[in-house]
């Protein structure tokens, strides 16, 4: 059963997706939205490591990257409640997806990796797309992950070209329906 703070709120929202798919913008407004703390997995692991994740992924190799992320999303599924931006590659990790999805809700937040590609084709900084073809690893990145996104997640939302606004509304909106904040 997943954590629930006073009010009967949700304790933990977790946001999931693809690199760019939105999820620290949209989680910082979301959590605005609901009075709860921000965290994104990112700037934690970053700031465990000491360096940016794309220096400790090229020294270190993802496997490494994957054990400090699988520590990180443990002990911010355990704290209290809040919004939590993932790493777009945190649900690859079994424990991750059954951490996620038992501690708390978890929004997968579903861009198309043309809509992606458009966003981030300028970005230096993520490691899994400095490739000759970031579009196709995109495409791939997305076929390998949606399922995993999938079986983790409470709600999709597709993100499509919706303002931050607009997505937290529709985010906000499900946590409503689903009976885990008070009606408006």
């Amino acid at each position: 059963m997943p954590k629930e703070h006073e009010g009967g709120r949700a304790g933990l929202v977790a946001l999931v997706g693809l690199p760019g798919s939105g999820k620290s913008t949209v989680g910082r407004q979301l959590g605005r939205r609901l009075g709860l703390p921000f965290n994104d997995s990112d700037h934690v692991i970053e700031q465990r490591i000491g360096c940016s994740i794309r220096d400790y992924f090229d020294r270190e190799g993802e496997q490494a990257f994957r054990d400090v992320e699988e520590a990180v999303v443990h002990d911010l599924t355990a704290g209290p409640a809040g919004v939590l931006a993932t790493g777009g590659g945190a649900v690859l990790r079994e424990a991750n997806r059954l951490r996620l999805r038992e501690a708390g809700h978890v929004v997968y937040l579903r861009s198309a990796p043309d809509e992606i590609f458009r966003r981030l084709r300028h970005d230096t900084a993520r490691p899994l797309l400095q490739v000759g073809d970031p579009l196709e690893r995109l495409r791939a990145l997305h076929a390998q992950r949606d399922p995993l996104y999938r079986e983790t997640a409470h709600f999709v939302i597709e993100t499509g070209r919706p303002s931050v606004a607009t997505l937290v509304n529709m985010i906000t909106m499900q946590l409503e329906l689903a009976g885990l904040l008070p009606l408006r």
